[in-house]
């Protein structure tokens, strides 16, 4: 599989294209480059001239408060590009960073204009997947306001889930996460322990199994009724 094929697997996932555009895509020029765990992609402030497409791994966006706390404000899978919006908004305003071993492709700011301006689907596509992002960054809001630990952490686990299963990544109801509790709980704006407990009780009740970096949904029916899980906001057909 090619850097490219990541990226228009994402892609069809949302979007109708032809095959004139995915011709397109498969001829961008991206460089890819291997990272360990908690490598800084982009910071804060940065100015960035290329955007980042995940072909391997997971990616976190981040903000840190002027009191050192960590909020977690995305999970990233491969087909992903986390910082798209960087094409228009020239000043990045939250850091991005590997949370797992990772193969990141960079494309450049020049050449996703350049399709863009001669591929009007494409375009589309892009687009489409930022409202999708910002359809998902409501459910966050939701997820870490006003729903309590066990509702929250449920409804994370199978938004990954259903997330890495649209790209072929794992069933929906097993897969990888290489999350910490640290990071789960920056996430879900818990304490570690908070998590620990809200885990430990999801096991004995045998709606979870969670093994190092492999999550397997037990019961992925009655984690959807404590999570209240509605997939509407995953938008999965370019007709929704």
């Amino acid at each position: 599989m090619t850097p490219a094929d990541m990226l228009i697997r994402r892609l069809l996932v949302h979007n109708d294209l032809a095959q004139e555009d995915l011709e397109a895509l498969q001829s961008l020029p991206i460089n890819v480059k291997e990272f360990p765990p908690h490598a800084t992609l982009v910071k804060e402030g940065d100015r960035p001239s290329h955007c980042c497409l995940i072909i391997e791994g997971f990616v976190c966006r981040s903000r840190i408060t002027t009191d050192g706390k960590r909020q977690i404000l995305s999970v990233h899978v491969p087909g992903d590009i986390p910082d798209l919006q960087s094409l228009h908004l020239h000043v990045l305003d939250h850091d991005i960073w590997t949370s797992s071993p990772s193969r990141v492709g960079f494309i450049s700011h020049e050449s996703l204009h350049e399709i863009c301006a001669r591929h009007p689907a494409i375009t589309n596509a892009f687009w489409r997947e930022t409202l999708i992002d910002a359809a998902i960054f409501r459910e966050w809001i939701v997820n870490v306001g006003r729903r309590d630990a066990r509702a929250s952490m449920a409804h994370f686990l199978i938004e990954q889930g259903e997330r890495l299963r649209a790209v072929g990544l794992g069933t929906g109801d097993e897969f990888q996460l290489p999350l910490t509790q640290i990071e789960l709980a920056d996430a879900l704006g818990l304490t570690p322990v908070h998590v620990n407990r809200v885990l430990q009780s999801l096991r004995k009740d045998n709606l979870v199994e969670v093994n190092k970096d492999r999550v397997k949904l037990l019961e992925p029916q009655r984690l959807k009724e404590i999570a209240g899980f509605e997939r509407v906001y995953l938008h999965e057909s370019a007709a929704s």
